[in-house]
């Protein structure tokens, strides 16, 4: 693989870890309400989804896809049903006043259930898998060696964890908090009303 492919892939990559979805929703929210450690490992957990995908792509996604249109319904509905899960919990509790301070006894949110949620966040949504089988696997020459495939593997792991890192970094500022104080009700029925669209636009696309 050549450098200038490399780079092109690269940048293909990150305009579409940079483009609103699901993932950088769920790294703004959690950056707001749980704070920019909580935001950095959910952001892990949405870089390894994306080298699972990847991964998935580099070995044949789109011919499964091909061959078994079947299996991405599939997945657009198990999707869907996870995006409209989580509008309907935001939507319902919009109204619960914010509170950072946890009650007595309560754990604070750890880095594995962060992780967790950022991986499944990235798993159940389709619009990676689409991604990877359809665009990036495309776009990678055909003669790329191993190492080239991890190195490529290696930069969509950057990427994804890096740039939602970054958002949830930026919306865990207290100004930023302050302002999610002042607009909760409206802003988490924004989120989950944003989240139903995507859902609903899964599936039935």
């Amino acid at each position: 693989m050549t450098l200038t492919a490399f780079l092109a892939v690269w940048l293909l990559h990150l305009m579409a870890a940079v483009s609103p979805g699901p993932a950088v929703l769920m790294a703004a929210r959690t950056g707001l309400t749980q704070g920019a450690r909580t935001g950095v490992a959910l952001a892990l957990g949405l870089g390894i989804g994306a080298v699972f995908w990847a991964a998935l792509a580099l070995s044949g996604l789109a011919i499964v896809f091909e061959l078994a249109p079947g299996l991405l319904r599939v997945l657009k509905l198990a999707g869907a049903a996870y995006l409209l899960w989580l509008a309907w919990h935001m939507w319902r509790d919009a109204r619960t006043p914010f509170d950072a301070t946890l009650p007595p006894g309560a754990a604070v949110p750890g880095f594995r259930a962060a992780l967790w949620r950022g991986l499944m966040c990235q798993l159940s949504n389709p619009k990676p898998a689409v991604f990877f089988g359809a665009v990036f696997a495309g776009a990678i020459p055909p003669e790329t060696g191993l190492g080239g495939r991890l190195l490529l593997l290696a930069v969509i792991f950057v990427n994804e964890s890096v740039w939602n890192s970054f958002v949830s970094r930026v919306f865990s500022l207290d100004r930023m908090r302050r302002r999610y104080v002042g607009m909760k009700t409206t802003l988490d029925r924004f989120f989950g009303g944003f989240l139903a669209v995507l859902g609903v636009k899964l599936a039935t696309g």
